[in-house]
């Protein structure tokens, strides 16, 4: 099940933490609010997941799970970019 949840969160992130947040308490357990996955939901929804499963999984995020948080700020920020791009591209 997991594995699914991971490969619904490439396709579609906010679907995945909106999941996550009603069925389980995975990211209550890495976030001490409510605010940060509020507003990671519709900012940076991998970085969101990404931070969560580090927590969860590790405890903290250093060594391999920084490199994973760090590639999917990329990913949310090309995201954000590319959406921008192509909207003025007429």
């Amino acid at each position: 099940m997991p594995i699914l949840v991971g490969c619904l969160a490439l396709a579609t992130p906010r679907f995945a933490i909106a999941l996550v947040f009603l069925f389980s308490d995975y990211l209550g357990r890495a976030y001490e609010t409510t605010l940060w996955p509020v507003l990671g939901f519709f900012f940076m929804p991998l970085t969101t997941l990404s931070y969560a499963f580090a927590i969860n999984n590790h405890g903290s995020v250093d060594g391999m799970h920084l490199v994973l948080v760090v590639v999917t700020v990329l990913l949310d920020l090309g995201l954000v970019g590319a959406g921008s791009k192509t909207r003025w591209r007429d």
